[in-house]
């Protein structure tokens, strides 16, 4: 077992703009990188003041622009309604600050070049929380494929399956296309599942065709809801394999059931990160429930299992070695899986794709 997912970070300062559920999921992921929580900028400097207390905050500012430029902060965390993010992570990157931008990273591809284009110019280092990579089987099933182990690619079948959205009276500022953009489900948690799927096969969807659908079209009053609920995909990667892909909002008695998996001409591959602690592997004769243990993983996967077998580790221990590669990155190291800025367009990308297709209910191209 190796414990490297630590780096020591701590002269390293974060600030965060937005006081939400994931800035606290950031909050812990940024204490366990031994970096410092420097200052939080909120909707309001009340606010401000009542999460900079709560989440252990140095400092509260009273807006974006003054924590931006605020002493003492390297990186920063943009974890605001989707709409914002272009503004702020611009911001950020003129000022020479690292930037962690929560996902979707804009809502228009157009957006999300210029971000990339802008970041890599001024040579500051980005990163999309695309976590559920650093589940250690998910870096075990990648380095299976990238051995050759599963053979030729053939299939591949994901699906992401919510319930938090399933009754009418359940509303979020997510579903609004002011704040959230014109997709909901799929640039929410679609990005995920094509994220953790290119991740794994190393292979990228190079053409799809789409549908999508509005289940609840009024949500505590609101008149109409134009994001969808639900969307289906079949796609087809550059490699020749094909594959199925649903996400939903509406799926009964569903939490959180991000799953996908993959068969080639040898073996076929199977993650459910509501069990992450096991990985299956099927084969014509000899499938096998493969536990996590350190022992007998790959060394991307060894080196994320930070806890003896038997200890199970889940989407905050993942959300942790995220941000500890982050600030690793921010710090001199290097980290090839880093999910970065170009993972963020990559997925802006795929959203407009999916637009388009359902849409037109044809083909279309995927732009790599």
């Amino acid at each position: 077992m190796t414990m490297d997912v630590a780096f020591p970070a701590e002269s390293l300062g974060a600030g965060f703009i937005g006081g939400g559920f994931m800035a606290s999921v950031h909050a812990r992921s940024v204490r366990a990188a031994r970096a410092r929580l420097v200052g939080v900028a909120t909707s309001s400097a009340t606010k401000a003041r009542l999460v900079a207390e709560d989440l252990g905050f140095e400092r509260a500012y009273s807006d974006a622009q003054a924590l931006i430029a605020g002493e003492g902060i390297d990186v920063v965390h943009v974890v605001t309604p989707n709409a914002t993010h272009t503004e702020f992570a611009r911001a950020a990157i003129a000022a020479g600050r690292h930037v962690i931008c929560e996902k979707p990273l804009a809502t228009s591809a157009e957006d999300a070049l210029s971000l990339t284009e802008e970041a890599g110019a001024a040579g500051v280092v980005t990163a999309v929380p695309f976590v559920y990579r650093y589940h250690p089987l998910v870096h075990e099933a990648r380095a299976r494929v990238a051995r050759g182990d599963l053979g030729r690619l053939l299939t591949i079948h994901g699906s992401y399956l919510q319930d938090w959205l399933l009754y009418d009276s359940d509303d979020d500022w997510r579903v609004d296309t002011i704040l959230g953009g014109a997709s909901r489900a799929f640039a929410d948690i679609g990005s995920h599942l094509c994220d953790l799927v290119e991740f794994v096969t190393g292979d990228k969807i190079a053409s799809l065709v789409a549908t999508k659908s509005t289940a609840i079209t009024a949500r505590r009053g609101r008149r109409e809801v134009l994001t969808e609920d639900a969307a289906a995909l079949v796609v087809q990667t550059h490699s020749g394999a094909i594959g199925t892909l649903l996400v939903s909002q509406v799926a009964p008695g569903r939490k959180n059931r991000l799953s996908f998996e993959i068969a080639g001409s040898e073996e076929s591959v199977a993650f459910d990160q509501e069990n992450p602690e096991t990985l299956w592997l099927g084969r014509r004769i000899g499938s096998e429930l493969l536990m996590r243990d350190p022992a007998q993983l790959s060394g991307s996967a060894a080196r994320l299992s930070i806890l003896p077998a038997g200890h199970s580790l889940g989407y905050q221990d993942a959300f942790n070695a995220f941000m500890a590669d982050a600030y690793a990155v921010a710090g001199g190291a290097e980290r090839d899986t880093l999910p970065t800025f170009t993972d963020g367009l990559r997925a802006a990308i795929l959203t407009e794709a999916v637009l388009a297709s359902s849409a037109t209910r044809e083909w279309v191209e995927v732009i790599v």
